[in-house]
């Protein structure tokens, strides 16, 4: 994973029963740019019952719909997408904000560890592809979260700090928050 120079905007509602999330990603990586935005709709506990995903790169425009059942079965574009099986969250790789829905989802108490696969969408072309991840919670002061995440395929470990909102504020090598 490299870094990338660009930036996301994020909204976040509170509706009945869960939560919409709008948001908005544009970067330059590996001098490729590139353009994405988002519409999730969240269950809840924070799983992914809905995504709208539109980009644009060099690779063209591209848009995608996800639908998920609640039990790890999915739809892309209104079709069975059983790659995505038994996956509970979307990662949008144009977004950091993703990582917070298996932070909030899961609710690890310190030292305990739980593997997260998503549906992972790629910020070039929205190809969409599974993504195994494992976060542990390595310290909670309250105001502080540290999380030891992984992602072996994408050969890619840190430790994420997120707030008491469970909303990350440092993802090593990627992104810093500063609002």
């Amino acid at each position: 994973m490299g870094a990338r120079t660009g930036f996301e905007v994020v909204f976040i509602d509170r509706t009945e029963p869960g939560y919409l999330v709008e948001g908005h990603s544009t970067a330059v990586e590996d001098g490729k740019p590139w353009a994405v935005r988002y519409l999730l709709r969240l269950g809840p506990t924070w799983t992914t019952e809905h995504a709208d995903v539109a980009g644009r790169s060099r690779k063209g425009s591209h848009a995608l719909t996800l639908e998920h059942d609640g039990e790890g079965r999915w739809r892309l574009d209104g079709q069975p997408a059983p790659a995505l099986e038994g996956c509970l969250d979307v990662d949008l790789e144009a977004s950091v904000l993703t990582n917070a829905l298996p932070v909030r989802r899961l609710g690890l108490g310190v030292g305990k560890r739980a593997e997260a696969p998503a549906a992972w969408v790629r910020a070039l072309d929205l190809s969409v592809e599974p993504l195994q991840q494992g976060y542990a919670l390595a310290e909670d002061d309250g105001a502080l979260r540290r999380y030891d995440y992984s992602a072996p395929a994408l050969d890619y470990s840190a430790q994420l700090e997120y707030d008491e909102h469970g909303l990350l504020i440092d993802y090593p090598g990627l992104a810093v928050r500063v609002a």
